[in-house]
């Protein structure tokens, strides 16, 4: 099971000595947790995550390029048009650069909306649907994943902490964790926004690992 750290803005170093798979970069201003660089230079095994909410192409291709990234997290109301046009982007820059598209859910989910975005979407990430695009530091019901329809890996996000993770082992041994590629954290591993709690997310982090043993 991958781990994905989300909402970095401070202590970038000190995480990445953890070496989680992901490292997620918030680029929309009104977020506690915007980022404005630099990153630092990471271990090349961590893949940078640059989270957008309905931002245009040319912003999304420039930040790209100045960090780096390795995937974009779509987080807003993107359409499947979008999503095409921002994969033939890269590609024509000979870019192997993956897109995440988030979907929000709170108790039930039409899993229809996701077929539009088969094609154009590397993979699928479900969060919590709340005031704010992420962040909200609660979790939605997972067992509407139940009903996911699709072979497309998917990161499971949404209010995760130390106070999960038994709920969070317990889920990965059901058939609906079958496609679950990533364990997304943020919220609840902060001292302030942006600021990680390195013991919680070590804790976290091998706990998560004796589950791939």
């Amino acid at each position: 099971m991958k781990l994905k750290i989300c909402g970095m803005s401070h202590n970038i170093e000190a995480v990445a000595q953890l070496h989680p798979d992901y490292l997620g970069f918030i680029f929309w201003r009104p977020s506690k947790r915007f980022f404005d660089g630099p990153i630092p230079k990471l271990h090349k095994t961590i893949r940078k995550v640059g989270v957008f909410v309905d931002a245009n192409l040319d912003e999304i291709i420039n930040r790209t390029n100045t960090y780096g990234l390795n995937a974009i997290q779509l987080h807003g109301n993107e359409s499947p048009e979008f999503c095409e046009n921002l994969k033939k982007k890269f590609k024509n820059q000979n870019s192997n650069v993956q897109i995440i598209k988030v979907f929000s859910i709170k108790d039930i989910f039409d899993f229809s909306r996701l077929s539009p975005y088969e094609s154009s979407s590397n993979f699928f990430l479900f969060d919590t649907k709340g005031k704010l695009p992420g962040g909200n530091g609660y979790q939605f019901n997972w067992e509407v994943l139940k009903g996911y329809p699709s072979k497309k890996p998917y990161f499971l996000s949404g209010g995760i902490g130390l106070e999960e993770l038994d709920n969070v082992l317990e889920f990965l041994q059901k058939e609906e964790s079958k496609y679950c590629h990533a364990i997304d954290i943020n919220s609840k591993f902060e001292i302030s926004p942006g600021l990680k709690d390195i013991d919680k997310l070590k804790k976290f982090k091998n706990r998560l690992l004796e589950t791939n043993l």
